[in-house]
């Protein structure tokens, strides 16, 4: 990204590992150094070529088919390999002309030779990444062994399109010959800015040819470097730009129109270069702190690349320029990278959405449906900070439902949802969560009308669910005991708020009339009937082999009760079996979209002794409108259609489990949201009216608005 640097610097000696040493032929002395910039092959000096070959320093003619011996760093250690010259750019005066005179010419151009050498399979190598070299930088330099303490640190006094001059810390280790040819790396960033051509060294005596004694009028520590806006000239004219290529444009749609907006709403490069520093805060990214500026493209590439940075760039210019908001966010549109919140945003929705009741949590799925009806998914039930995240990440992707008209602006619909949801939290997390969205509304420019129609939407759905509701449920968790006719429990209460524990036990066993008494003695810890008179509703939550549990008939009637209570006749109970829907979960989407159909759906009949899962399949595969389906099979045929149904997502299976024609044709006449209560009235009958009503009813019922406890989607294989 340039000017903007990641998060973590690079790795400890990681530069260091990218340095080369380009041994002099003959001899166990090094020439200089060279930097790694791919995979086997090496950039250098061309100056440090000639000298490894015993040739003038200057020489300008190509070394010719001339092996070199070099020592690279690898994931095992250092190895030697042996290079040859693949492009040579000899040294020049500036005036162009050859050779470069040692003794007048204090700079020059070219100086470049690329090496490429024979790797061996050893994984990734680490490889140079590139950037411009600036006034004011702070850069380190490797000897050619790159071993640790093996650097120099410098800063860039000057820098033009040709040389940058770089002064040394006065004290630890200065830059001398085996440092040429070496790459200068920024000590903020992991990028290369240029390579060492020479350094300036203490006068001489021109008799005796020994250095003269150090004076205060001296140049100390002073050398110069081949920039990366040179060095990429250079190589270009002889093929091999793309070595040290900067990165190219990104193939993004917004990116050119980020950087033409950028440079017309913050043309000077001071402002720019605050508002970079602000922006980099904000996104958790580091940046340089010489005083320099991102450039517009240096910005734009940064919006098409970091996922909240066009988020934090508004937040900053929301004060200073709205109308400049306005035109991002609209480019924004064009590109898949931003999303919708900065990374602030985010953080404080996932901590309020974290400090919700697990009950209101629960509700978030259902919330979004109510939100969004035309959306094509929903998230999964959010289970711990991580989930909550991976959920709110989900949710800005969604598009508004929005009603405004003409150019209004859209209310995203994360903000829609979040409305939606605030209406199930208690009054002081309401408030926090309004805040929340009125924040982000006004960042994006939202009308307030807008958002206030929304949230009258949502007020309004909550009146509707607090009028037409379903009843309070007693969800119980059943699997077998020790033995065939005993059972385990673990039950919930759901009041209208989501499901509490109220019970935990799990190596307990109940014989049937046992647990009829245990799910009759919770179900009286219920509030009164509501006005409606509702009773709650059983819901059983069983694995595949519990579908067809007598639950209705178990009977609690002990010697010192006056009536019975036969569980099926008090109370309307249902089966949910989520293992199956969980195991094929490609179908969730249907199952949601087929719930919210459940008054306008069609409704199917399976019978006879020749139908089978395939015909099955392929039948709801074609009915794709079907939310509710009656099984009149043979009993060898029937538990596996009704599974089939379960497992691709029809709401609601009625069927009789005994070989009984008699509860399928009476529910036929029932609608289907009214079906829990006809069950239970057929069931009521069979207790006095035995001959005239001999069904043994059983409803599956998978509500997808109103979540099971976790743990049965998770771990529906827990209790033995």
């Amino acid at each position: 990204m340039g000017w903007f640097l990641g998060g973590a610097g690079p790795e400890a000696d990681e530069d260091g590992r990218l340095a080369v040493a380009v041994r002099r032929v003959g001899e166990p002395v090094t020439a200089g150094a060279g930097v790694l910039v791919a995979p086997g092959t090496v950039l250098t000096c061309a100056h440090v070529v000639n000298d490894a070959l015993g040739r003038p320093v200057f020489a300008a003619a190509p070394p010719g088919a001339a092996t070199l011996r070099i020592d690279y760093r690898g994931r095992h250690g250092t190895r030697e390999a042996a290079a040859e010259v693949t492009h040579w750019i000899p040294p020049r005066r500036l005036d162009g002309t050859l050779p470069v005179r040692e003794r007048e010419d204090r700079v020059w151009h070219g100086d470049l030779a690329v090496l490429t050498f024979p790797t061996e399979s050893e994984g990734r190598m680490p490889q140079a990444r590139w950037a411009p070299m600036r006034p004011g930088q702070n850069l380190r330099a490797w000897s050619s062994s790159g071993r640790p303490g093996s650097f120099a640190d410098v800063r860039v006094k000057t820098c033009d399109a040709s040389v940058g001059y770089v002064d040394g810390e006065p004290t630890g280790m200065s830059i001398g010959p085996a440092f040429s040819g070496g790459a200068l790396w920024s000590v903020l960033g992991d990028e290369a800015v240029g390579l060492v051509a020479a350094h300036t060294m203490p006068p001489y005596d021109p008799v005796t040819g020994q250095p003269l004694p150090h004076s205060s009028q001296h140049v100390a520590r002073r050398s110069w470097a081949i920039p990366w806006q040179r060095i990429r000239q250079e190589l270009a004219s002889v093929g091999a730009v793309g070595l040290v290529d900067d990165e190219a444009p990104p193939d993004d749609p917004a990116f050119a129109l980020f950087a033409e907006t950028i440079h017309g709403i913050v043309p000077s490069a001071a402002l720019r270069g605050d508002l970079g520093r602000l922006v980099a805060a904000r996104c958790l990214l580091r940046h340089p702190d010489d005083g320099s500026a991102p450039t517009p493209e240096e910005f734009a590439r940064l919006l098409v690349t970091e996922p909240r940075a066009l988020p934090a760039l508004t937040e900053v210019l929301r004060l200073r320029d709205p109308s400049a908001v306005q035109q991002l966010l609209a480019i924004g549109r064009m590109s898949p990278v931003p999303r919708l919140l900065s990374s602030r945003e985010h953080g404080r929705l996932v901590e309020i959405l974290g400090q919700l009741p697990g009950s209101v949590g629960a509700r978030l799925p259902e919330a979004a449906r109510a939100a969004l009806p035309l959306a094509a998914d929903y998230p999964v039930e959010p289970s711990g900070p991580a989930a909550v995240a991976e959920v709110v990440d989900g949710l800005e992707r969604l598009s508004g439902d929005s009603r405004a008209q003409g150019a209004s602006i859209r209310v995203p619909g994360l903000l829609r949802v979040m409305e939606y949801l605030a209406v199930l939290c208690p009054e002081d997390r309401r408030a926090g969560l309004r805040l929340w969205c009125d924040g982000v509304a006004q960042r994006l420019g939202i009308p307030r009308s807008a958002l206030a129609e929304r949230r009258f939407d949502a007020d309004e759905w909550a009146g509707t669910l607090a009028a037409c509701g379903g009843p309070p449920r007693l969800l119980v968790h059943i699997t077998r005991g020790g033995s065939p006719d005993r059972y385990r429990l673990r039950i919930w209460c759901d009041e209208g708020a989501g499901p509490r524990q109220v019970t935990t036990e799990t190596d307990r066993d109940h014989t049937g009339g046992e647990a009829a008494r245990a799910l009759l003695h919770a179900l009286e810890s219920f509030p009164r009937l509501s006005s409606e008179e509702r009773r709650p509703l059983v819901e059983a939550v069983v694995d595949r082999s519990g579908l067809n549990l007598p639950i209705d008939e178990w009977e609690s009637w002990g010697p010192d009760d006056v009536v019975p209570g036969v569980l099926g006749a008090e109370y309307p109970l249902v089966v949910n079996c989520p293992e199956l829907l969980r195991r094929n979960e490609r179908f969730l989407p249907e199952w949601r979209r087929r719930w919210r159909q459940l008054d306008t759906g069609a409704s199917l009949r399976f019978s006879g002794a020749a139908v089978g899962p395939r015909q099955i399949y392929g039948t709801l595969m074609d009915h794709q409108d079907a939310v509710r389906v009656a099984v009149d099979a043979a009993e060898h045929l029937r538990d596996g259609i009704v599974e089939v149904c379960l497992a691709v997502g029809v709401p609601v299976v009625v069927w009789d489990r005994g070989d009984e024609s008699h509860a399928v044709d009476h529910m036929a006449t029932v609608t289907t949201r009214e079906l829990p209560e006809g069950v239970r009235s057929y069931r009521a009958k069979t207790v006095h009216r035995p001959g005239d009503y001999p069904g043994r009813p059983v409803l599956a019922w998978a509500d997808a608005d109103r979540p099971v406890p976790q743990l049965h989607l998770s771990e529906p294989q827990e209790s033995p």
